[in-house]
């Protein structure tokens, strides 16, 4: 049976409130803003700080820092803070979040590498949810009322996930196989949850004793 679904987005698509929905419809938990909170706590970090890194790399300027002074006539000491907050660090407890998360089931996780990390698991679904470019535009001026830095955050979001899925899993973003449905979601947030309602279905009785594949 399917107990966790996965929904990977583009910024601006609504994928947040259409997953928001979906684990209402379910009765389901759901992880999206509440991940940065698990992660800060498990890395003893304030909110600001763990979402500071989420689902982009870090600067630069202080990757090449790490580099050096990991490859530093000192790189086979212990870095005097172990507790240092990166999206190195992030990643790792992300996947703690999310591989235990999905353990207890009945869940939606949204982002932060989740169709990646539980790839593979029978009781899982991954759905990507993307947008035309006026749709995801119109979406964001009903949150952000500055048009500018609407079209700053869509012109450099997505490209900053992409980095992060290339960096630490290798792939480029979107990864079309990854997914078990892809879905516009121009076609509106309530058409949006019922395709995913029905194929959590289909694939239900699909997975039953007996059923034919």
């Amino acid at each position: 049976m399917i107990k966790v679904i996965t929904i990977e987005r583009e910024f601006g698509c609504g994928g947040g409130a259409i997953a928001e929905r979906l684990a209402e419809r379910l009765g389901w938990k759901l992880f999206d803003r509440q991940l940065t909170s698990e992660i800060a706590k498990l890395g003893e970090v304030e909110e600001s700080v763990a979402k500071d890194c989420d689902e982009r790399l870090d600067s630069l300027l202080y990757r090449l820092g790490k580099v050096f002074w990991r490859g530093s006539y000192e790189r086979g000491l212990t870095i005097a803070n172990e507790k240092i907050f990166d999206t190195d660090r992030l990643v790792f407890l992300v996947q703690q979040v999310i591989e235990d998360s999905a353990k207890a089931g009945n869940c939606v996780i949204v982002g932060r590498g989740a169709p990646w990390f539980l790839r593979g698991r029978p009781d899982t679904l991954s759905f990507f949810l993307y947008a035309p470019r006026s749709e995801k535009i119109r979406r964001l001026k009903n949150r952000i009322k500055d048009d500018v830095e609407a079209v700053e955050l869509l012109n450099r979001v997505d490209s900053e996930r992409a980095a992060f899925v290339k960096r630490y899993f290798g792939k480029d973003w979107p990864l079309r196989p990854l997914y078990h449905a892809m879905i516009n979601t121009l076609l509106g947030d309530a058409a949006c949850v019922s395709i995913i309602l029905n194929l959590i279905e289909a694939v239900n009785k699909r997975l039953q004793p007996g059923h034919p594949i």
